[in-house]
């Protein structure tokens, strides 16, 4: 894969709204005091203070010249894209600074001597900084010295919205004990607290601002619900499981199971294009609808589908069964080569979707849309599907069929309650087996 070129990145000066002969040169005391607030050596900052910078609340101008990659139309130049020297100015306080790497003594040390706590030159403040590294003990002691918990960047984000990881807990904790709104809309997404949560598949806030009386169904700027947008968000298979729960605590306090967003997709569309089958057959447990159709036309199973080519073929093949089970209708006959054409790596997507049909004509031209080494590798499946162009299906595959239209929508819920040995209540349920027969 090609790579693009490096960054050359341009000197990095610091100045200070103060006298010229303190401006920042090599071993200036400016670039000590800056130094010593990212380390938080409070003996060295409390030196410097009482001779240099005996005001608490200076300002620190930091100016760089960095090279961005720009993309460009092949028109323009010629080219994908350029390096172009982009200048960049960064004002901030030192209150901010020691709050951003979580130096309690340093944050402390700066209030004792005057620094004003909702000081936002650079557009956040120190309470910001604080809770966008998790640092529970600057927050706190910033809200003891009157930190408003409420105030918003320059972006419109309240501190709240910047409690984004596990450890940003304590700091969400002492901000709602200090009155911070758990229902303010922020930013230009206007995500509520509850949906940042969501969004980064953070249960225990979840639960923490749902005690506050966090808005359930409150929609942000794309029309999504909590739900919603925890469905949506791409997180990292060692996260799924706490995406779970926090998506199972929604459903349990009344969360809309199939509130649509503004491209009319619902929360089981956001699963199953994440390939995510646990949070398909909660969501389907909950009511909701496996035949939706979105604003494009593309019900769930179609987003599966879509989903199978590159994701695991295990959870794409749980995620089809599921919808299907729950009573998905099929993909419409005529476009099944193209689903295959798609999915032919995940021969057993291929096989549960195929076994819903009660009869589908198989084509030899499908043979066509399979490369050669998958065919290979799935040969005993694909030669199978292959033998069924010249017979139909047997009678075994009819009549679970015509058990599963009876069944209906409720086939996942009855198939397991019907007196039948478990192997066969599997394959009323569109078990794979590995062959079509």
């Amino acid at each position: 894969m090609e790579r693009w070129p490096e960054p050359v990145r341009g000197e990095l000066h610091i100045f200070q709204k103060m006298e010229e002969e303190l401006q920042a040169r090599a071993g200036s005391p400016v670039l000590e005091y800056h130094a010593a607030l990212v380390t938080g050596d409070l003996s060295r900052l409390e030196l410097l203070m009482n001779e240099f910078f005996q005001d608490a609340n200076v300002v620190f101008e930091i100016k760089k010249d960095e090279m961005e990659w720009q993309v460009k139309s092949p028109a323009t130049f010629g080219l994908s894209g350029l390096w172009t020297l982009e200048y960049k100015r960064e004002l901030t306080t030192p209150l901010c600074i020691a709050a951003a790497h979580g130096h309690t003594a340093c944050v402390r040390h700066l209030l004792s001597r005057g620094a004003d706590p909702d000081a936002s030159p650079g557009g956040q403040g120190a309470l910001h900084e604080a809770c966008l590294g998790g640092h529970t003990a600057c927050a706190q002691l910033l809200l003891q010295h009157g930190a408003d918990p409420d105030l918003l960047s320059a972006e419109g984000l309240a501190p709240l919205h910047l409690c984004r990881t596990a450890a940003s807990l304590g700091c969400a904790q002492a901000l709602l004990e200090h009155g911070a709104s758990v229902q303010r809309a922020g930013g230009a997404g206007r995500d509520t607290p509850l949906h940042v949560a969501a969004q980064r598949g953070l249960d225990e806030h979840a639960r923490l601002y749902l005690g506050r009386g966090a808005p359930m169904d409150a929609r942000n700027g794309r029309g999504e619900t909590a739900l919603s947008a925890a469905c949506g968000a791409a997180r990292r298979p060692d996260e799924h499981a706490r995406r779970l729960r926090l998506c199972a605590l929604l459903l349990r306090r009344g969360a809309a199971a199939d509130a649509r967003d503004e491209d009319e997709r619902s929360p089981l569309h956001k699963a199953c294009g994440h390939a995510l089958p646990g949070l398909a057959r909660l969501l389907l447990r909950h009511g909701a609808d496996a035949g939706a159709l979105d604003y494009g036309g593309a019900s769930p199973l179609a987003r599966a589908l879509q989903t199978a080519a590159f994701a695991a073929e295990a959870a794409s093949q749980r995620t089809v069964q599921a919808l299907l089970n729950h009573g998905s209708p099929s993909v419409w006959p005529d476009a099944f080569p193209k689903v295959l054409k798609t999915c032919a790596p995940a021969p057993t997507v291929i096989e549960t979707l195929f076994n819903s049909y009660p009869q589908l004509r198989v084509s030899e031209s499908w043979r066509e849309v399979i490369p050669e080494e998958v065919f290979q590798m799935h040969q005993a499946f694909y030669r199978s599907l292959f033998a069924l162009a010249h017979a139909p299906r047997c009678l075994q595959h009819l009549s679970r069929c015509a058990i599963r239209k009876l069944l209906g929508k409720k086939c996942f819920h009855l198939a397991p309650l019907l007196p039948l040995p478990k192997s066969l209540q599997n394959y009323l349920l569109l078990e794979p087996e590995g062959v079509l027969y």
